[in-house]
């Protein structure tokens, strides 16, 4: 079987969700488009080579709609002949997007793509898509269906991971990613963006918020309390789980992952075409795997997937050098740890999407390129990436340094 390298990967700096985010002006295609050009520009790529484009996009509606990944590979001005589709598994469509590109390589059917993602959620807010789990109540009924922000408190509860437990777990990822961009971790992939007049939007993640303390973090109130108990929607979650008696409501908006707007870019290709293309494999994609779980916790797909991944490669944790899991909520990275029985030393060691925001579409591809660059960085040999993903569901990648 051939193997799947990785020969770059690149990413937007994040920016705030939000009309008043950096971000805000630039579309969704454009956004995506301008992680494509660089990709070319970096590798002198010739297009007429690249066999297809997988993007991760959550919300394909609007102006993230009609494919954007074809659409987007347009914009940069790709050889004609090059296709692009779009992927949709949640939070981790990011991932799937460069699983499913590192796939045909593998199995001989394609010799360079690209597996990256895109969601501008300034522009299309989240849960613009609707769709039948939230929306249809025989089907919300009969899969005890609760917002995923109850599902991350029903987790803490069920495991008893305090308000100062989360809250301690997200001032740390804020200060990791702090030293992080002072030290220039993030550097090698990171690309500047620009608008149309070539004034700069955005070179830094511009949600992180080093000030934040434990203090800071005490003034919020938990987000999902009033909605848990108006609605009912504590009392569904229990019925799943009446063990856990009541929801412990611990999170909010500083322990949880941050909506910005973002893009990335993998490039993944056989041997053969680097040698062709003249570029030198970063690493290689040794396996990968997603799972469903119970759909009403929803958030411990990670440490499911990892097992899954860990059992087809006859891998351990132990294995693995660096984790990077995505902080969807404080409690899902302090799960993981915790049955996995790894040390918090190898997780998230330059903070996560509590610091930095999840762009939804995009944050598996840019997770991806962050553990490369860092295993790098510290001469370390292999990583994992996953993701908790809505409706009970986990994705998770292991790449090794070649």
């Amino acid at each position: 079987m051939p193997e799947a390298y990785i020969y770059d990967a690149i990413r937007t700096p994040r920016g705030k969700g939000k009309i008043s985010g950096s971000l805000h002006e630039i579309s969704p295609v454009k956004l995506a488009s301008k992680t494509l050009k660089k990709l070319k520009e970096r590798n002198n790529l010739n297009t007429k080579l690249l066999d297809d484009v997988v993007l991760g996009c959550v919300h394909p509606i609007n102006e993230q709609g009609s494919d954007i990944a074809r659409i987007s590979v347009l914009d940069a001005d790709y050889d004609q002949s090059v296709p692009g589709t779009q992927v949709d598994r949640f939070c981790a469509s990011g991932l799937e997007a460069c699983n499913i590109a590192a796939a045909q390589i593998m199995s001989g059917q394609s010799d360079l793509t690209i597996g990256g993602g895109i969601e501008s959620m300034s522009r299309v807010p989240m849960g613009s898509v609707g769709g039948a789990w939230m929306t249809d109540p025989t089907v919300a009924f009969k899969t005890y269906f609760v917002p995923q922000g109850i599902s991350a408190d029903l987790l803490a509860t069920k495991y008893n991971y305090s308000r100062d437990d989360v809250d301690l777990y997200a001032v740390n990822s804020q200060k990791k990613a702090s030293n992080a961009w002072e030290k220039k971790y993030f550097s090698k992939s990171i690309i500047d963006i620009y608008d149309q007049n070539g004034d700069l939007m955005l070179n830094y993640d511009e949600l992180i918020r080093k000030e934040t303390t434990m203090q800071s973090l005490a003034s919020l109130n938990p987000s999902f309390q009033k909605i848990g108990k108006e609605t009912g929607l504590n009392e569904v979650a229990l019925m799943k789980y009446p063990e856990s008696k009541k929801i412990n409501h611990v999170h909010h908006a500083g322990n949880s992952s941050g909506i910005v707007d973002g893009a990335a870019a993998v490039l993944i290709g056989n041997k053969e075409i680097g040698i062709k293309l003249g570029i030198k494999p970063r690493a290689k994609i040794k396996a990968f795997s997603s799972i469903g779980t119970e759909p009403t916790i929803m958030l411990t797909g990670p440490e499911h997937a990892s097992n899954k991944v860990f059992q087809r490669t006859k891998m351990h944790p132990n294995d693995i050098d660096l984790f990077e899991v995505n902080e969807a909520f404080a409690a899902v990275v302090l799960r993981y740890i915790d049955a996995l029985k790894v040390s918090e030393d190898k997780v998230n060691v330059n903070g996560g999407a509590i610091a930095m925001g999840h762009p939804l579409g995009a944050t598996g591809s840019m997770l991806l390129g962050t553990l490369l660059d860092e295993l790098e960085r510290r001469n370390l040999s292999t990583g994992l990436i996953t993701l908790c993903v809505g409706a009970g569901m986990g994705t998770a990648t292991i790449i090794e340094r070649v």
